[in-house]
Formats: structure tokens, sequence, C-alpha cells
């Protein structure tokens, strides 16, 4: 028979609310469900035991309710975060309202399967583009500032910063304590690195625990801690565990580390080591000198046993005997040059002499030349025709000159 609507006019009391939901919630039968146990609430004098089961993907959980003999039969004792697989019956309380699964059985999931279900994640991972070098951000040669996330007073916490600081003692920590196994581990984690993350002064982020089984490492390979891993714009480095662990925490970080003491090494310098490297350059480089002054001067040594360096005015002097012989020969040259044209004036003088007009009247000719009447330059007299009667004529001879006058002209017979 159907319920009886609920209305303004009739509604339901609380009672018969909760009454109705357990029997829509009975319905459902038993099921077998998955999870992580969140919180433990036993005691050996308790009729029932009340567990908090996790989803591992998701910030969701369930209450479940069985008997403490169940849970104190178990061939493994439960702890927090352990993987079950709990076969149950949802229910409700109807006093409170409220909803548990009342359990018959416990299941560990095995570790086989755990280890499968991670090598799956890694694979999806991987596909995804996660576990790529190329998006693996470099370290800082000296980080200014090292964030570290770990466990309160753990081994991790004391090997990382010893080492560190002994490596280098100006290092710098920012240290945020969470919790680094059980179901608080993931979100508490995801936390602190988008605190550090956020930080401008971390340069470089540590996450480290101790060792520990399959189970105790399974949150560093949860899948929304390593999204939030690469989310970051910090290098992250993964210390988890030691050598033979591997969670997916190691391939999604920039860095793995062996050890939370191989993280100190591998984030802060050696300062001694530094050292050393610097002494080295010196001493090479002094040796580089050295050798190169060596060259130099043993190059220098070759050219000052060179002639012209022995002797560095010997070129100057041997231009200048060419220079002067030269010299000497240009004068030679020109001495004879000036003797030869010397000579030939004087030939050229003596026939010049022996052929001019002066020659001519000392052999008893004589030029007669006639005046013009308006005063301008006689004439030499060349023609009977120039002479009329009356001419005036200048007779020159090799000594003097004779005043005349034409007294008669005639053509030559």
């Amino acid at each position: 028979m159907n319920s009886p609507v609920s209305t303004p006019d009739t509604p339901w009391p609380v009672g018969k609310v909760n009454k109705e939901v357990k029997g829509w919630i009975e319905r459902l039968g038993f099921l077998w469900v998955e999870g992580q146990i969140a919180q433990l609430s036993v005691k050996r004098s308790w009729k029932l035991s009340y567990i908090t089961l996790r989803d591992v993907e998701q910030e969701k959980s369930i209450k479940l309710t069985c008997p403490t003999q169940l849970v104190l039969g178990l061939p493994t004792p439960l702890k927090d975060g352990d993987r079950v697989i709990i076969h149950g019956k949802p229910a409700l309380y109807e006093g409170r309202g409220e909803l548990s699964l009342w359990t018959t059985e416990i299941r560990h999931v095995g570790v086989g399967e755990l280890l499968a279900r991670i090598e799956m994640l890694r694979k999806q991972l991987a596909s995804e583009g996660l576990f790529d070098p190329a998006r693996k951000r470099p370290l800082p040669y000296l980080p200014k500032k090292v964030g570290l996330i770990t466990g309160r007073g753990s081994a991790a916490e004391r090997d990382v910063m010893a080492v560190a600081q002994d490596r280098w003692p100006a290092v710098q920590f920012r240290v945020l304590n969470t919790a680094v196994q059980g179901t608080n581990t993931v979100p508490q984690v995801i936390d602190a690195l988008q605190t550090l993350d956020a930080d401008p002064e971390v340069d470089v982020i540590i996450i480290a625990r101790g060792g520990g089984s399959v189970e105790d490492l399974l949150p560093f390979s949860e899948e929304a801690l390593q999204r939030a891993v690469a989310a970051a714009g910090t290098p992250v480095v993964s210390a988890i565990g030691h050598e033979p662990d591997s969670p997916v925490l190691d391939n999604v970080a920039d860095l793995r580390a062996a050890t939370p003491t191989d993280a100190a090494k591998r984030v802060v310098p050696s300062a001694a080591e530094e050292h050393a490297l610097i002494d080295e350059a010196r001493s090479r480089s002094a040796q580089a000198l050295r050798s190169w002054v060596e060259r130099e001067r043993r190059g220098l040594d070759n050219v000052r046993s060179r002639p012209v360096l022995a002797d560095p005015l010997k070129p100057i002097n041997d231009r200048r005997d060419e220079l002067e012989r030269a010299r000497e020969s240009m004068r030679r040259s020109i001495t004879y040059q000036l003797d030869r044209e010397s000579q030939r004036v004087s030939s050229l003088r003596s026939q010049v002499s022996a052929l001019g007009p002066s020659a001519t009247l000392e052999r008893g000719y004589s030029i007669v030349q006639v005046l013009q009447r308006d005063g301008s330059e006689p004439e030499v007299l060349t023609s009977y025709k120039q002479s009329p009667p009356a001419t005036q004529l200048r007779i020159r001879v090799s000594d003097g000159s004779v005043a005349a006058a034409a007294m008669a002209a005639q053509p030559a017979d």
C-alpha cells in the first residue's frame, strides 16, 4: 500500500520520514564497497565498532557499523589508511536519521591489486604527458629558500635539514609539517604544496618521507596529489621512501631523490666542494697564466735574437748608406749632364758667333738700314727700290755706323 502524500495540510512527522527513508534504503540490499579507512573506533568492551570509510579519489565518506568481534577477528589488524573492501547493507538509524553500512565482512585490498592500480594510474598520467622530461623544471643552482613538506619531528626532516645545513650553512628552510600516511595525507600535502608554491621566496620544494610499506606510501601515488604537483610553478623534488620505493610522485616530480638525504644533496650545493672547485680553478688559471708568460717570454727572446733587434739602427744605417750612394750617383749624373750641356751650349755659341752679324761685319761686310721719316724702327736695305734718291741711310760697320744719303738707285744688270 502506498504511503499517503505529504502536503502542507498533511505533513509527515520526523519519525515517519526516517521510517520511509529507512525502507527505501534497505531495499538496496547488500553491497560490496571499496574505500580507505579514515577513522577507526574499536574497543574490546564494545559490542559494535564504528569505522569511517573514505573514497580514495574524492573527499567523500560513509559510516560503517559492524560487530567488534568482526574487526578483532581479522587476520591483519585494521589501521587508518588501509584499503579495504567491505560487504554490507545500507541502513538508517531511525532515532537520529543517520545513514551507515551494516558490515558483515571486511577484506584488505591485496598488495598486488594495489600495485596494479598504481601502474594503471602511472600509465594514464604518462599518456597525458605528466612524465615528459620536457616539462621538468630545472632546480636552482643555489636556492634562496627551500620548502620542505614532511612529517612533524620525522627522521626525514632531521636528515634533510642536517645534511643541507652541513653542505651550505646559510641555507634557509620553510618547513610545513603534514601527515605522511593515512587518509589526511593527500589533502594536507596538497595544501602545504600550494602554500609553498605561492611563496615567492621558496625556490624549490622537497616532499620527504622515510621508507614504509606499500600501504604506507599509497597517498604519494594518489592522482589528486600528482596533478597538484604537475600544476605547481616551483620545482618539486620527490624524496619518498628509500631506493626500492617508487610512488607515482617520483615520476611526476621534477626530480626524484632516492632518499631524503639524497634530496638535500641534490638541492643544496656543497660549500666545501665549491671552495675546492674554486681552488682548483685558481690553480689551473695560475698555471695557465705562467705557461702563457713563459711562452710569450720565449717568443720575445726569439724576436730579440734577430739581427734587426740586435742592432735596431742597422736598417737605418743601411738605408742611409743606400741614400748616400743614390745621392752621389745623382750628383755625378747631374754634373755629367751639366758638363755635356755646357759643352753643347759653348759649341752652339761658337756656331752662332761664327754665323752672326758681328762676325760678318768683322770680315768687312756692312749692314745698310733705311731710316724712316716717321721715326719708326729702320729697315734693313735688301732692295734698291727701298732707297730712292735722297733716302736717309745708316751704314753699320764692325766698329760703328755711318750716316749717308742715296744719290741714285738702279737694278742689277
